[in-house]
């Protein structure tokens, strides 16, 4: 008796943006603020370069120990915002780590869970990254748009949702 062939369903490979950004995702489980467990992850040529995600610097209490230290932020239309400053982006720790091993950035590909903020982008552009790809957007993002498009980074926003925490 012959034995039927059974149809296998082609596996689709993950691409390599899809890769590191799951990777991004991943790296912000690790995160120490309930407000923010984003990732991070710089690459350059399909290699990873650095990882970061959000938390308080090292030897100082997370949020998730001691609870919030929040700042409130008013905007130019009068509107009110809270942020959590205990704890350093994901961005930035991702920077900071490179800078601590001496791996340059130039030319890399960064992957966050959003928008950056104004002062990672700034840092962002300073390293020499050339591009950023963010899963979701952030409430506070337009000034980081400005000056990525300024700069000439190319900035990817893979869907439009707005990432909200409580107490924003």
């Amino acid at each position: 008796m012959k034995k039927a062939k059974q149809a296998v369903a082609a596996y689709k490979r993950p691409s390599w943006d899809e890769y590191f950004m799951s990777i991004a995702e991943l790296a912000g489980k690790r995160g120490t603020c309930d407000r923010g467990r984003s990732g991070c992850v710089i690459a350059r040529n399909n290699r990873i370069l650095s990882t970061g995600y959000v938390g308080s610097p090292a030897g100082v209490k997370h949020c998730d120990e001691i609870g919030h230290e929040f700042h409130t932020v008013i905007h130019a239309d009068g509107s009110k915002s809270q942020h959590c400053i205990r704890t350093s982006h994901a961005e930035s720790n991702a920077i900071t780590q490179a800078a601590r091993t001496g791996v340059s950035l130039e030319g890399g590909t960064l992957y966050s869970h959003m928008t950056p903020c104004y002062v990672c982008a700034k840092m962002i552009i300073n390293s020499g990254i050339k591009k950023v790809i963010s899963n979701m957007d952030y409430h506070a993002g337009e000034q980081t748009k400005r000056v990525f498009k300024e700069s000439g980074v190319v900035f990817e926003l893979l869907n439009n949702k707005m990432e909200t925490y409580t107490n924003m």
